[in-house]
């Protein structure tokens, strides 16, 4: 009985997260704006579709959380002509369709008209790239941060390979980038990798992935992600303050306003968290990064607790939203089902 009710909620998310995404479109879009069609693409024919936008799994984690998917779903809406590609690492193993029958989370991201979900193969993709060789000889068990540096070799070499934009699975987008090669900044001096930019083949990439391999130092949490960064620039740029909200720019790499991606600083991430008097506008950011790494406190977005988070949520990713409410709702009225 209880497996009965678990198959028919899960047909129920996908349905309804499909019909909900469909209904939320913007207006005229119903049922169209099909920027590009899933029929006969592989890997390699998205890959190679442009502009794209990239999410990483690199843990074997099957089972994506709320916070991934909003991130996944903001990106389609804001990027709808555009493919968007998350990538996860336990797909290696794992057919796609066995993972859907039993992941109703995973199947509800697959039903956006333009996102893709491929396995993460390390072993190919740092193939014709300086990191193949240190990828071959590293000892993955003695590597206490392996699943961040693992992750900041794969964003590295996926954009430099195919182009595109990279972001966080806790970056949630509210309107597009209007450049093409990109960082984000933290501070005046200080570069993150959480979300960048680049056209295909980019030198400076390139040039990353090299400095990767010979600062190579895996005792240091971020040396391999916001630091190389924050070296690379600043071995190129006099890197300077900010001038009100204005970007900098050098060597034809635009180095974004804090603001753009990180109005509320990691120091303060818990106000994402707290109810506030008005929801700002953010006019001045393209996405909103909610600094999960430090959320070691675990919190969520609540139904009904009148967040800013929730409030995020309700205007970029309403899918994600109205299934958490469906799921908080069923979850009042399955307890009653056990005990008749």
């Amino acid at each position: 009985m209880l497996r009965d009710i678990q198959v028919y909620l899960c047909i129920f998310f996908v349905f309804a997260f499909g019909i909900f995404y469909e209904l939320s479109m913007e207006p005229g879009c119903l049922f169209d704006c099909k920027p590009i069609s899933k029929k006969f693409l592989n890997e390699e024919e998205v890959m190679t579709h442009g502009e794209k936008i990239i999410f990483l799994e690199t843990t074997d984690r099957l089972q994506p959380p709320p916070l991934v998917l909003c991130s996944v779903e903001s990106a389609a809406r804001i990027y709808l002509d555009r493919p968007v590609i998350f990538f996860m690492k336990g797909l290696d193993n794992n057919p796609l369709v066995d993972i859907k029958s039993s992941c109703p989370a995973l199947s509800a991201i697959s039903t956006l008209k333009n996102v893709f979900i491929f396995p993460l193969k390390m072993d190919i993709l740092f193939q014709d790239t300086p990191l193949l060789p240190w990828y071959l000889q590293i000892n993955t068990t003695k590597e206490k941060y392996w699943v961040y540096i693992s992750s900041d070799a794969s964003r590295l070499a996926m954009v430099w390979k195919y182009g595109g934009i990279y972001m966080d699975t806790d970056v949630i987008s509210i309107r597009r980038i209007p450049v093409a090669n990109f960082l984000a900044a933290e501070s005046s001096k200080f570069s993150s990798n959480g979300i960048f930019g680049f056209q295909q083949h980019n030198w400076f990439l390139w040039g990353c992935m090299k400095n990767f391999v010979e600062n190579y130092n895996g005792d240091i949490w971020g040396n391999q992600g916001p630091f190389l960064m924050t070296r690379m620039l600043k071995g190129l740029c006099n890197l300077t303050d900010f001038q009100n909200m204005e970007d900098q720019r050098c060597h034809n790499i635009s180095f974004l306003h804090p603001h753009r991606f990180y109005p509320i600083s990691y120091p303060l991430w818990e106000k994402y968290y707290e109810v506030w008097d008005s929801v700002p506008d953010f006019n001045y950011s393209y996405a909103l990064h909610l600094w999960n790494f430090m959320n070691h406190k675990k919190k969520n977005m609540t139904v009904g607790s009148n967040t800013l988070v929730e409030n995020i949520y309700k205007m970029y990713c309403p899918s994600t939203y109205w299934t958490l409410v469906q799921a908080a709702e069923e979850s009042k009225v399955t307890p009653l089902n056990k005990t008749s």
